[in-house]
């Protein structure tokens, strides 16, 4: 394979970077009158039509996702082709594809916060996009979930990476564990058995897929300076 320029061996990590910090937007909640509880509540809920900050906070996760997308492709295009790498990328690429779409098909209102909104989603009253939302949305977690284990069996079969070859695998297993958090979480909401600490297990789950990108983005471009090749040993 030959040689790509530097610059474009750097756009990978440094669009990757650019969408783990646009993917942990929702923390300006923290500053931010958003009228949202964050332990009971979706972090989707901030982006809901009828919420006085929708417009933000669909903003950034469309800024997210195409920033995660491009440089996902830009890593498939510059960097080495391996089969464990190449499907983790891929992956990746689905993750920002899917939450592109998702910042696209915004809840109508907020079920965990509004009675009145969780009764017409139970009777099927909800626009179309709540389906369709749900869609991307486990889309989008189904691309980050098979990213986060391929690209770490990747660092770790092919010795790339060594930084996420010895955090990642910590890291995933504790975003599976998030990940399970928040679907006991949501079965137990839409049971009718109380919230289980939805909007927490939620919050842990995003925010662990963004440290993660945040540490391959860093990885990355630490090994392109280093090797001055395609950004892994050869």
């Amino acid at each position: 394979m030959s040689v790509q320029p530097s610059k474009s061996r750097r756009a990978a990590p440094v669009l990757l970077l650019l969408g783990a910090v646009a993917y942990t937007a929702w923390v300006l909640e923290v500053v931010l009158s958003t009228g949202l509880d964050p332990v009971r509540t979706y972090v989707s809920e901030l982006a809901a039509a009828d919420q006085p900050l929708g417009g933000l906070f669909r903003a950034t996760d469309l800024l997210a996702g195409l920033l995660v997308l491009a440089g996902a492709v830009a890593a498939l295009l510059t960097l080495r082709r391996r089969p464990w790498a190449t499907a983790g990328w891929a992956a990746l690429a689905l993750f920002g594809a899917a939450t592109a779409v998702d910042s696209r098909l915004p809840l109508s209102c907020a079920p965990t916060s509004d009675p009145e909104c969780a009764a017409r989603e139970t009777a099927g009253l909800v626009p179309a996009t709540h389906t369709a939302h749900a869609i991307s949305s486990s889309l989008a977690m189904m691309g980050a979930l098979a990213a986060l284990v391929l690209l770490t069996v990747a660092a770790r079969r092919y010795g790339w990476w060594p930084p996420l070859g010895r955090v990642a695998p910590w890291l995933t297993l504790a975003e599976l564990a998030a990940t399970a958090w928040t679907l006991s979480s949501i079965a137990a909401f839409t049971e009718g058995h109380g919230n289980w600490a939805l909007g927490v297990g939620q919050r842990l789950q995003v925010l662990l897929v963004a440290l993660y990108v945040g540490l391959l983005a860093w990885c990355v471009g630490r090994a392109g300076t280093t090797t001055g090749r395609e950004g892994e040993p050869v």
